[in-house]
């Protein structure tokens, strides 16, 4: 038998879910995580969660993982001393920037600049140029470079950037530098910007490779650890990491290009919610991922999850590929409060976190949540994880109370104040992915998930008018599953840089010809024949003059004048106008996914459309103004077919579902629970 395991690591909980390839049965656990060291619960949650299945380590053929591990370290700013090489007369690159100010009118005025992730003092230049057509205007000065270099020595640096102008076109002189590198300062980890983003625009391509350089030494030492730990416990299963944009790559890889891993977390949640809606046979989603301290959105259409040319975390945006994910500080965690300035209620985005966590946890919280305002309105019940984890609804009655003392509201009127602006918070949220993005909500279903997502769930479908909302199996690990489900991705890219009226679909076929074949022996080297392998395209287009671009996707047998048609329509769905200038093809991109996951979803048995074999006991909740009879049934003993009337709730291992007044949940045939409107 064989069977592939998802990890996904959060501030609080690792998540991990085992799937048997051949039947799609799964197994899942939850362990604490252990934010010194992410690897110590990935390996004890692995293990207890095979002992329990009765899987041997020998038995597991992949372990994917999906990390925060490159996110953290620049969150927290724990990165390594960058050293910088560039050409000589560049070294200011990354102070002068770019004069974009993010924030309203007079931003700049209070807005601290960030310091760049390579100090001006550890940036050396290079003595060279290659010019833009890609010949050498300057040969490389070796020994002005050796001499150049022990700045970098004196400064003690951890990684080392080498970013040359138009090093894109051809990148013989950064590959020398980085031997001259080896030779000078041996052990330094380099990073070259032609193997990282070998595009056009100087200063994006080496913020990029920067960032890569900082994250390298911690995400390596990580990966190494997992490995040898791996080894350790007797299992070959071949370690592969989730990366920004929902694809899979090796350790290896991940060792050298960890820029790609800073969006893995929210990642494994979205690629769980696509592998989900194929299962529902819902095409078009919009995905609603709540945690204790946020919640990530994403759209789904056609299958596909949207994606982006770039990552941002924290003021880091760099030129990497990533699912177009936003995310808001709103979760089960959020701290609702009312300023003596305003007496008006704030609900977020500061947390309780895990410790002391909400006053219901009973650790000595004593500050109203999210959280406390659903178990107060009767949404939670007082027992979660089948009883081993119970809520002090009296604690969260009193916390809640201050609320409600300060805005002069009753006690159950502060709590359904709560709820609805962190649910307007989240809708504004969906709004971007949608609404802003020319989507019209009504045309997508909703997915909940996250520890929290199943409550709000039905409301969020109200606000956005999405139909059904999908609350999957196991909703609070979907991010592992979403990482077991996965397929190897690797890319290569080129800067092209033509007005379609200076080149033909010849010479276009020719540039993706060479990068399909590049991408196809990587791939090939990672163990994925040709024949498993599945090509995509994308070209990046603009109007000339413009200082953006927009991607799109490219058939292979498709012609230019068909691709600057879809340009237009899809800017004037984006921006509403066009311009009258000529279009310009500024990248191509080749894109090799591996062989899909072999993984049935698996199937639940058949009932009669009554729950009550489900039912728990009578409850009353607080809904519409009301207090409300209510039902709580047990996920687990709900079969395909079942109708649960709201107001409900349905309760499971990891999460909890609220199912509103007027609404029902049908329950399909891979246990998912669909919300209507009755």
């Amino acid at each position: 038998m064989s069977y592939r395991l998802g990890v996904d690591v959060g501030g609080t909980f690792t998540d991990l879910l085992v799937i048997d390839e051949a039947s799609g049965r799964t197994f899942r656990d939850k362990v604490p995580s252990t934010p010194h060291d992410p690897s110590e619960a990935v390996i004890a949650g692995a293990r207890q969660l095979c002992g329990k299945a009765g899987i041997e380590p020998h038995e597991l053929a992949l372990f994917l993982h999906g990390t925060t591990v490159a996110t953290n370290a620049v969150l927290e700013h724990k990165i390594a001393k960058v050293g910088l090489i560039v050409t000589e007369g560049y070294r200011h690159v990354l102070q002068i920037a770019r004069s974009l100010v993010p924030g309203g009118l007079a931003a700049w005025i209070v807005w601290p600049k960030p310091e760049p992730m390579a100090p001006l003092e550890a940036t050396i230049e290079a003595p060279e140029r290659i010019g833009a057509d890609g010949a050498i205007v300057r040969a490389l000065d070796e020994a002005q470079l050796r001499l150049n270099l022990k700045r970098l020595a004196e400064e003690k640096v951890e990684a080392i950037t080498v970013c040359l102008i138009n090093s894109y076109m051809n990148g013989a002189h950064e590959r020398r530098v980085a031997e001259i590198c080896a030779e000078e300062l041996p052990g330094v980890p380099v990073s070259l910007s032609v193997d990282i983003l070998p595009e056009m625009q100087e200063y994006e391509r080496t913020l990029t490779t920067v960032a890569n350089s900082a994250v390298r030494p911690t995400v390596s030492r990580y990966v190494g650890n997992l490995e040898r730990e791996l080894t350790n416990w007797g299992t070959n299963a071949k370690l592969s990491l989730l990366r920004s944009d929902g694809g899979l790559m090796s350790a290896e890889k991940s060792r050298n290009a960890p820029v790609n891993l800073l969006m893995s977390g929210p990642a494994g949640g979205v690629a769980g919610a696509v592998w989900i809606a194929k299962n529902s046979g819902h095409p078009n989603v919009l995905t609603l991922d709540m945690g204790g301290t946020s919640t990530d959105v994403a759209l789904i259409e056609n299958y596909q999850a949207r994606l982006r040319r770039e990552t941002s975390v924290g003021h880091l945006t760099v030129r990497a590929s990533s699912l177009d994910v936003k995310t808001v500080g709103a979760g089960g965690g959020s701290i609702a409060s009312v300023p003596e300035l305003t007496r008006a209620l704030r609900v977020g985005p500061q947390s309780a976190g895990a410790v002391p966590g909400p006053a219901a946890y009973g650790r000595g919280g004593v500050v109203p949540t999210v959280t406390d305002a659903n178990v107060v309105l009767g949404y939670l019940p007082e027992n979660l994880l089948g009883g081993a984890f119970k809520l002090d609804r009296e604690a969260a009655r009193a916390a809640v109370q201050t609320v409600a003392d300060a805005l002069g509201l009753s006690l159950m009127e502060a709590a359904a104040g709560i709820i609805a602006i962190v649910n307007e918070t989240m809708y504004g949220a969906l709004r971007l992915v949608s609404i802003s993005q020319g989507y019209d909500p009504r045309d997508f279903a909703l997915m909940a998930f996250g520890g929290a997502g199943p409550l709000h769930g039905n409301a969020m479908g109200t606000l956005m008018g999405s139909w059904p909302v999908i609350i999957p199996p196991s909703p609070g690990v979907l991010c592992a599953y979403g990482d077991a489900t996965t397929r190897l991705r690797v890319d290569a890219q080129r800067s092209f840089n033509k007005l379609v009226t200076q080149t033909d679909d010849a010479e276009v076929a020719g540039v993706i010809a060479d990068l399909a074949a590049q991408v196809t022996a990587e791939l090939e080297a990672e163990g994925v024949p040709a024949a498993d392998q599945t090509l995509q395209f994308e070209i990046d287009v603009r109007y000339a003059g413009q200082a953006f671009e927009v991607p799109l996707s490219i058939a292979p047998e498709a012609g230019i004048a068909d691709l600057m048609a879809r340009f237009d329509a899809e800017h004037k769905r984006l921006f509403t106008f066009n311009l009258m200038v000529p279009q310009e093809l500024v990248n191509i991109r080749v894109v090799a996914l591996g062989k899909a996951a072999n993984v049935l979803a698996e199937r639940i048995a058949k009932g009669d459309g009554n729950p009550i074999a489900a039912k728990l006991r009578d409850h009353e909740v607080w809904m519409d103004g009301a207090a409300r009879p209510a039902v709580i049934y047990d996920r687990s003993k709900l079969r395909a077919g079942d109708i649960v009337p709201g107001p409900a709730i349905v309760t499971e291992m990891d999460s909890t579902t609220l199912v509103h007044i007027g609404h029902t949940a049908l329950v399909d045939d891979f246990g998912n629970l669909l919300i209507n409107p009755a």
